[in-house]
């Protein structure tokens, strides 16, 4: 995974130059990177050929850094520019047994990607920018936003009418570092109670732009979009104008957010391109490998920007961290759960969501679904087996608890499965549904395994995204909707009826149920 990132870090050499000024990396005048090899040619005779791209990476990366020290701390001495080689050859040692590792991922051929989308904030430094909301329990919701200046106050202005604002709420507020990084200051405010159905408008920090956002309904029907791996590209604009051209309700986003890859002036880009979204719908998300940005030493946990950026209700959901949480709108227990960090039978994650799953009535609640980064199953030869690990240690917990779909992001295609127990078509399993089109700087995933195993019913690399609406405490209908140019096109779609009430399902907890799957009957 780490090599994996690191050669995203270097596909990112032309971003960086066109971003300029320090801004985004070094640029890519001097070969595969933009800086010169000289000093790295040290270290060919130690890397072997299964991490040969990694060590591009780390040649170009560190490259990079030298001439970023180079250029802000006006390195002129030679004693100076030995110190920093110094420091790269020694931090590139410590990343040595990280790159030694051998990826999951398959080779496979990428769609030609759209060029990214790089936006700047135009604003005084007291606007708010990158807004977006969040689910916060029954009847709340937490808008989070940006300042540059950092006098502004965490103050949320609230009403249901343009520009009477009957009530305000405070919050809290943070701000993070990365290297020469340092982020705005980061607001974070729930706001509520809020009537279910209701547009209300909003004005963050006292002053500036107005906003409005709708709460989602009390009662069914309820509208979910599904879209992982978006990044910040002209397909992501198209698949965004896409979701937009129809009405919904929540956002889900199954990881990949910014695709900033330790580039955090991306982050920003990326709240831009997603306000005039993610600041009118409630947007829930879970982390993918692209947010996790770990570097040894100095960023070892990892998930700096995203955890400081997109605060999720972790809390009031009894988890212990941002990366897994759950939340229930309208008859439905939406789960989030965390790809990149420990699921074990000893971990957190895992005892956390073996309680969760404990407390849902399903006669209140009949609809469950799941969503997480890496798929457990995948046809596509990109990232097979990457879920395994997970799958092996939670699915058996989902399968009791009779949850009726799992969406995933990663691979960068659309597939859908069967309901599916261990590997067999099993009608009281979930349903799998990998989504990771989202649009992604990094090009589609073309190649799947042929024949199709038996479990795969509809799979097409092609950018989208997709859209489940339950009905009522019954059925729920699954469409997804590829990006044709200027149109959304349905290209696959099915009728899903809740396993909460399938008396057999009911019966069969202590092991699969022994009927076949039927394709579009589930």
């Amino acid at each position: 995974m780490a090599a994996a990132r690191w050669m995203r870090r270097w596909e990112m050499g032309k971003v960086g130059a066109a971003m300029g000024n320090g801004e985004g990396g070094c640029g890519d005048e001097e070969g595969e990177g933009g800086c010169d090899d000289g000093f790295f040619k040290f270290f060919n005779p130690l890397v072997p050929p299964h991490i040969q791209t990694s060590h591009i990476i780390v040649h170009t990366f560190f490259a990079c850094v030298r001439e970023k020290l180079a250029a802000n701390l006006n390195l002129q001495k030679p004693m100076e520019k030995s110190l920093s080689q110094i420091f790269i050859f020694l931090t590139t040692i410590l990343l040595l047994p990280v790159l030694f590792r051998r990826s999951h991922a398959s080779e496979y051929t990428r769609h030609p990607p759209r060029p990214v989308i790089l936006i700047p904030h135009k604003g005084p430094d007291s606007d708010p920018q990158q807004v977006h909301i969040s689910l916060v329990g029954k009847d709340h919701m937490r808008v989070s936003w940006i300042t540059a200046d950092k006098q502004v106050k965490s103050i949320v202005d609230y009403g249901k009418e343009p520009g009477k604002y009957e009530a305000s709420a405070t919050g809290e507020h943070t701000s993070y570092h990365y290297f020469f990084y340092s982020s705005g200051k980061i607001h974070h405010v729930t706001i509520g109670p809020l009537d279910a159905s209701t547009t209300y408008y909003y004005r963050c920090g006292g002053s500036g732009q107005e906003f409005n956002l709708r709460t989602p309904p009390s009662t069914f029907p309820i509208e979910f979009v599904v879209a992982g791996d978006l990044g910040q590209t002209e397909w992501t604009n198209s698949t965004l104008a896409h979701v937009n051209a129809r009405d919904y309700d929540v956002f889900l986003l199954p990881g990949d957010l910014s695709y900033a890859d330790t580039q955090q002036p991306l982050w920003d880009s990326f709240g831009r391109l997603v306000e005039p979204y993610a600041s009118r719908r409630p947007w829930m998300v879970t982390e993918g490998n692209h947010e996790v940005e770990i570097f040894p030493i100095v960023y070892h946990r990892g998930f700096n920007a995203y955890n400081a950026r997109w605060l999720m209700p972790y809390q009031e959901s009894g988890s212990k961290s941002n990366l897994y949480y759950s939340f229930d709108v309208v008859g439905t227990h939406i789960v989030m759960l965390g790809s990149y960090t420990d699921f074990d039978a000893n971990s957190d994650q895992y005892k956390w969501l073996e309680a969760d799953l404990a407390k849902v009535d399903r006669s209140k609640t009949p609809w469950i679904v799941v969503i997480l980064h890496a798929p457990w199953y995948n046809s596509n030869s990109a990232h097979r087996g990457e879920g395994d690990g997970m799958r092996k240690a939670m699915e058996e917990m989902l399968y009791k608890a009779r949850v009726d779909l799992v969406f995933a992001g990663h691979v960068h295609a659309y597939e859908r499965f069967t309901r599916v127990y261990n590997n067999e078509a099993d009608p009281c399993g979930p349903i799998y549904v990998t989504i990771g089109d989202g649009g992604n700087r990094e090009g589609l995933a073309m190649t799947f395994e042929n024949p199709s195993p038996s479990i795969s019913l509809f799979r097409e690399p092609s950018f989208g995204h997709g859209r489940l609406r339950t009905y009522n405490h019954t059925h729920a209908h699954w469409s997804w909707h590829r990006n044709n140019d200027s149109d959304s096109v349905v290209g696959d779609e099915v009728w899903l009826e809740s396993l909460s009430l399938v008396t057999a399902c009911k019966e069969t907890l202590e092991g699969p149920a022994s009927s076949a799957s039927q394709k579009d009957e589930l």
